[in-house]
């Protein structure tokens, strides 16, 4: 200012334009530099002319959802902070936001989304609408008087009675906060009651000041911001005014604090000033409601309001009005309280409308100011909604006043104006009497309640007088006070009284009858007219009560009485204990008449139980009554009554428990030890079970011993399934029997002969049982039954045996119906196989080229037709089989050569006879070991279907073999084979090459020397044969010989170092021709029918195989039947070696890994043959598995060359045990008369 720049100490730096001034060159000057921030006079001067900016809060422009705005404000609150929203202090959020809020230089803007209204975006507390289904915990919040949406409207609530739906009052806002947003200091509007509910979200921080210091709170407001309540009277109102409370503190305004978090309320008081922030994303709800307390502030806002001219929300008139109106609706205190404000209401309407009259207005007219919109009853000067009366001027329709401001209407003259009223003054008194009458009408209702209860005019009321006073407090909606309380109290126990004493008299009308628990005491009795007597309320039930106590005490006496006159009879203690139970009361002697009348009848029962003409009692009554006793009252009686049970029930139970040991003990005691224990039971006067169960035993154990002394002593043997049904039985029984175990070794002994048989006669997994072997075969005629029945046999279907000979089982006990039937099914089954022969041979040939498909094909096991090259026809019933399908035999049968073998060059005896497995059924044993057999079986006292079918099958072979010797004896047949012979042994020597052999006729000589026997060869030597053989040479046309061989075609076939191989066979067909005898009709015709009748025999005879012989020798050689078993012969041949190489490489890999490899299950289910070493084991294992495939069949060994008996070991291991007339010439005729013989008296023991 005075443009030098000395003095620097004195220079002041302005802030605001940086100008320097000399402190004294300042008007006024400084004494000194002020601290802090100043500015000159000229940066003053234009802040001060610089127009006001607007302050309050501002519209966002942007909307937000929950989401976006929650994003918002906790990246804002992380960012300011610097550091997670839930890790910032409260005390350090409200320190910084009241440092932002006095703070002149720095702003800081936050959004805050208040005053939502739920209406339009709905609440956070469940509403019952039909937007959405509510759960039954949702119905129950959406009911709840803590709802927000609810406590407006309660009865309670003042704001009910207002029909519209006020914003904010009677509607909830919502608010959704962020870090600093703010609330300024306000009161709610007509100073009602708020309520603010914190959802969820981060706390909100809370100031209030108590309506009594309001005024205060006002005025220093005022004070300290006069500028701006000079331009805004109503400033406090407009939520733009925030002050520091510690400013308020400090001039003395009282000011409390509170932090609300989550699921806490907040509720102000009316005229109470709040304000607050919130420390982070938060979410509340609130509204205002009014009590029957807040009518007098509601009046006193309404006129604070007129004084500021500021608009009201709602009619505080009207209400008032609209409450009286209805006055039995409202609460009790409400109604008093609306009475007192009706009052002080109607008495300033009198005063203001009488200033009117004496203004000289007379003119009135009605008017329902309710149906006119706020804006039209508003007065024009204080903004003040009327309702109970207004001033109006017929010149200035566009305005009204208020009765407060009747001078400043208009200027018009007072004629010109005229009284606009809701009520007249002689209608508002009535409404004040009505309101007093519901007000007062508590105090009447329990003045009346007080004197009913105390019964203080010495009347007392009936029960339906009592129901009446509680049923009018009910529908009054009385306050729940102490008085009503004992009120219905009282009128529970009446009733419950009430309800006892009916119940107590339907207990005596029922009887015995009535429900079990319902009975009362004496002693109860006498309480329960007592309390009757002082009730205050008068029940004619007490009458019904007294009689009844009157016959229980009668009752009482009469039972003392019998009591002590005891022993009284049981039948008068019974009386008296029925007469008792009628009374619907426990008397304490009726307990006592109880027990005797118990006693009475258990003593009665053990008398009745324990008396020798009594049925036995089991042991469950026995300890039945023993606990049954100890629920008897004692006496000596008694007690001696259960010493005694208690006796007889451990005799009785040891008695018992020794009859159990002897039935469960496994060494079994003998009839007799058993007869004395029951004897000795015998005297115990009680059903004992196992004793019965002993008798029961020991009487079917006689029955048994009967039993096998009749089938013992019978005119036959017993059969098997007679001695094992015995066996079965007897081992069943509990008692040690002597005869078992002779019976049970006469058993093992026919199961082991029949294991026996069955080895012998069945091959290895045999479809067929041994009886149906042995039995003729019945259905031989029909082939279709035969195919069908073995494959059902061979899937174990078909597993009858009493059908064999049209017996039933017990036609098989009979000897005699056995051999007859055996001697019909013969007779059947050779007029079937001729019938079946007939019409397989009927069939076409498979080898012929032109057979065609019919349905009288052959069909193989298999299922297929037999076609080509490697068909078989069966020699017996004349059908075609898959040679790969079945058995076929060998061509030649001598493992090693001999010099009696046959030559190679004898075809006739070469073994191409085939019979199918439908036709051999068995192993054919020879007969030397099935006499073996039957020796064996006459043996044993027990009597076999399978055996008796044996000695048939037997007789028959004999029959069969002496028909067949004989007819080989016979002169032609004899010469016949003596031919045979000497062909035989021509061949066997050894030919010059220029001199071919001739064939003369043999002498005659003994066929069953020369012409059968061990001279024939066996089929190994033919299939081990290594070694080479001259090619045969050719002969000239002509000179062969009549038996169709070519001579010096080999060199010394007939006894080869070596069995010749199969192609040395196979070079030699060619050379075959015949036939070799001419067997003349006559002599084949016998022959062949004998051939048939053998092959029907499921036995090996040596005459079978000469006939055979015999029958080729007559005829040309079959070459098919010869190539096609020479064929199967080689693929056998092959598959052998390929298994003995199969196994010679797994034997090698076992000793390459020492056996780490070998499956321990395999090698245990491996035949010990398989794993024994060496050439003759390998050998020998060939032939058993070769044995295995050709399911035991063999050639049948060859005729002896004497008549000698054969001295061959048997098949099975049965040595012959017939001596000198065992062998096949020995008579048969001993074996018959066995099945006859009547059984030895001796036991069977002692014959085995």
């Amino acid at each position: 200012m005075c443009s030098r720049g000395d003095e620097d100490d004195k220079l002041l730096l302005c802030d605001g334009c940086d100008d320097n001034y000399h402190i004294f060159c300042l008007l006024p000057p400084l004494p000194e530099i002020p601290k802090g921030v100043w500015r000159c006079p000229k940066c003053v001067m234009a802040e001060c002319k610089r127009p006001p900016e607007a302050f309050g809060f501002e519209q966002a422009t942007r909307e937000y959802t929950l989401q976006s705005f929650g994003e918002m404000a906790d990246s804002f609150k992380a960012d300011y902070f610097n550091m997670p929203v839930h890790m910032v202090p409260t005390e350090l959020v409200e320190k910084e936001f009241w440092r932002l809020v006095n703070s002149i230089e720095e702003d800081v803007t936050v959004e805050y989304g208040a005053d939502i209204h739920s209406k339009e975006f709905g609440s956070g507390f469940p509403v019952s609408d039909s937007k959405r289904h509510l759960t039954p915990e949702e119905e129950e919040y959406a009911t709840s008087g803590w709802n927000l949406n609810v406590m407006p409207v309660l009865e309670q609530s003042v704001l009910c009675h207002i029909n519209a739906d006020i914003s904010g009052m009677k509607v909830p806002w919502l608010y959704v906060g962020m870090v600093f947003s703010a609330f300024c200091w306000h009161i709610e509007d007509h100073w009602s009651y708020s309520i603010n509910y914190l959802h969820w979200g981060e706390p909100k921080t809370w100031y209030g000041v108590p309506s009594l210091a309001a005024e205060h709170l006002e005025e220093v407001m005022k004070k300290l911001t006069p500028e701006l309540f000079d331009s805004q009277p109503d400033l406090l109102h407009q939520l733009v005014t925030l002050m520091n409370p510690n400013t308020l503190m400090s001039h003395g305004v009282p000011v409390v604090r509170t932090n609300q978090c989550a699921g806490e309320f907040v509720i102000t008081f009316p005229r109470a000033y709040h304000s607050g922030f919130n420390q982070g994303y938060n979410f509340a709800e609130a509204v205002n409601f009014c009590t029957a307390d807040w009518l007098p502030a509601g009046r006193q806002c309404i006129e604070h309001y007129r004084r500021l001219r500021r608009y009201c929300v709602f009619s505080h008139e009207e209400l008032i009005c609209k409450m009286a109106a209805c006055p039995e609706k409202l609460d009790l205190n409400l109604a008093a309280a609306v009475h007192k404000e009706m009052f002080i209401m109607v008495q300033e309407e009198r005063r203001l409308r009488k200033a009117l009259l004496e203004k000289g207005i007379t003119e009135a007219e009605r008017e329902a100011f309710e149906l006119l919109p706020d804006d039209e009853r508003q007065c024009i000067k204080c903004k003040t909604t009327c309702f109970l009366s207004a001033l109006a001027c017929y010149d200035c329709p566009d305005g009204l006043v208020c009765l407060s401001h009747i001078n400043d209407l208009c200027k018009c003259s007072s004629s010109r104006q005229y009284l606009r009223y809701r009520y007249t003054l002689d209608e508002l008194p009535a409404m004040l009497h009505k309101l007093k009458v519901r007000a007062e009408s508590f105090d009447t209702w329990a003045n009346k309640v007080r004197v009913a209860l105390e019964v203080e005019d010495g009347r007392k009321r009936s029960l339906e007088e009592l129901r009446a006073l509680e049923s009018e407090a009910r529908e009054r909606r009385f306050p729940n006070s102490e008085l009503l309380q004992q009120l219905k109290n009282c009128l529970s126990e009446a009733e419950a009284c009430v309800s006892r004493a009916l119940g107590l008299v339907s207990g005596q009308e029922a009887g015995p009858h009535r429900v079990a628990g319902l009975q009362m005491t004496l002693a109860e009795l006498r309480a329960f007219l007592d309390q009757m007597n002082n009730l205050p309320c008068a029940m004619h039930q007490i009458g019904d009560v007294k009689g009844i106590l009157e016959q229980v005490e009668a009752y009482q006496a009469e039972a003392r009485e019998a009591l002590a006159s005891l022993p009284s009879s049981p039948g008068l203690l019974q009386s008296l204990l029925e007469r008792g139970q009628l009374l619907g009361v426990e008397v304490p002697e009726a307990q006592q008449l109880q027990r005797q009348v118990e006693q009475a009848r258990w003593l009665d029962e053990v008398k009745r139980t324990l008396a020798p003409s009594a049925r036995r009692g089991t042991l469950a009554v026995m300890r039945g009554l023993l606990v049954a006793g100890a629920s008897v009252a004692p006496s000596p009686a008694v007690d001696k009554a259960r010493a005694e049970l208690q006796e007889l029930l451990t005799i009785a139970e040891r008695w018992e428990e020794k009859a159990h040991l002897c039935l469960e003990a496994r060494q079994k005691h003998p009839p007799a030890t058993l007869e004395a224990i029951i004897h000795e039971a015998e005297n115990i006067p009680v059903h004992l079970p196992n004793i019965q169960a002993l008798k029961e035993a020991l009487a079917k154990a006689r029955a048994w011993i009967a039993d096998v002394d009749e089938i013992q002593n019978g005119d036959h043997y017993p059969c098997l399934d007679d001695l094992e049904g015995l066996v079965a039985v007897g081992r069943d029984l509990p008692v040690g029997l002597e005869e078992l175990r002779q019976l049970e070794l006469q058993v093992l002994t026919a199961h082991s002969w029949r294991e026996k048989a069955s080895k012998t006669f069945l091959k290895r997994n045999s479809c067929y049982t041994l009886l149906e072997v042995l039995c003729p075969c019945a259905d031989a005629g029909s082939d279709s039954t035969k195919r069908s029945r073995w494959m059902e046999k061979e899937l174990g279907l078909y597993k009858s045996d009493t059908e064999l000979l049209g017996l039933s089982a017990q036609d098989l006990r009979d000897p005699g119906s056995v051999i007859v039937a055996f001697k019909e099914g013969e007779q059947k089954e050779k007029e079937g196989i001729l019938q079946l022969r007939r019409t397989n041979s009927a069939k076409p040939s498979p080898l012929a080229s032109s057979t065609t498909a019919s349905s009288a094909t052959s069909v193989c096991v298999c299922g297929q037709v037999p076609a080509g090259v490697g068909a078989l026809q069966c020699d017996l019933c004349q059908d075609w089989f898959h040679g790969r399908c079945v058995s076929v035999p060998r061509l030649l049968s001598s493992p090693r050569p001999s010099p009696t073998s046959s030559p190679l060059l004898a075809w006739w005896e070469w073994d191409t006879k085939f019979l199918c497995p439908l036709c051999m059924r068995s192993r054919r044993p020879r007969l030397e070991t099935i006499l073996a057999l039957l020796v064996a079986l006459q043996r044993l006292p027990v009597r076999l279907p399978e055996g008796e079918a044996l000695q048939c099958l037997t007789e028959r072979a004999i029959s069969w073999q002496g028909r067949a010797r004989q007819a080989l004896a016979s002169e032609d047949v004899t010469a016949l084979l003596g031919r045979l012979a000497e062909l035989r042994q021509r061949l066997q020597a050894e030919p010059r090459p220029e001199e071919p052999p001739t064939y003369p006729s043999a002498p005659a000589s003994d066929p069953l020397r020369e012409g059968s026997g061990k001279d024939m060869p066996k089929v190994q030597g033919l299939l081990e044969n290594g070694d080479s053989v001259t090619s045969p040479e050719k002969v000239a046309p002509g000179e062969g010989s009549v038996v169709g061989i070519q001579p010096g075609a080999v060199s010394n076939p007939a006894c080869p170092r070596n069995p010749p191989d199969l192609e040395l066979l196979s070079s030699l067909l060619p050379q075959l021709t015949g036939p070799v005898l001419e067997l003349p009709e006559a002599t084949r015709a016998p022959l062949e029918e004998l051939m048939l009748e053998g092959d029907l025999l499921e036995v090996t005879l040596d005459e079978n195989h000469s006939i055979w012989q015999l029958l080729q020798a007559g005829q040309p050689p079959d070459m098919e039947r010869i190539r096609t078993l020479l064929e199967l012969e080689k693929a056998e041949r092959h598959g052998s070696r390929a298994r003995g190489r199969a196994l010679e490489r797994r034997r090698r890999r076992k000793v390459d890994r020492g056996g780490e490899g070998d499956d321990p299950a395999r090698e245990e289910l491996e035949p010990k043959r398989v794993r024994s070493s060496g050439p003759e084991a390998e050998e020998a294992q060939e032939e058993e598995e070769l044995e295995e495939e050709t399911g035991g069949e063999g050639p049948p060994q060859p005729l002896p060359t004497t008549g000698s008996p054969s001295t061959q070991e048997n098949q099975n291991g049965l040595e012959p045990a017939l001596g000198a007339t065992s062998g096949p010439s020995a008579p048969f005729s001993t074996l018959t008369p066995r099945l006859h013989v009547p059984c030895p008296q001796q036991p069977p023991q002692q014959q085995l």
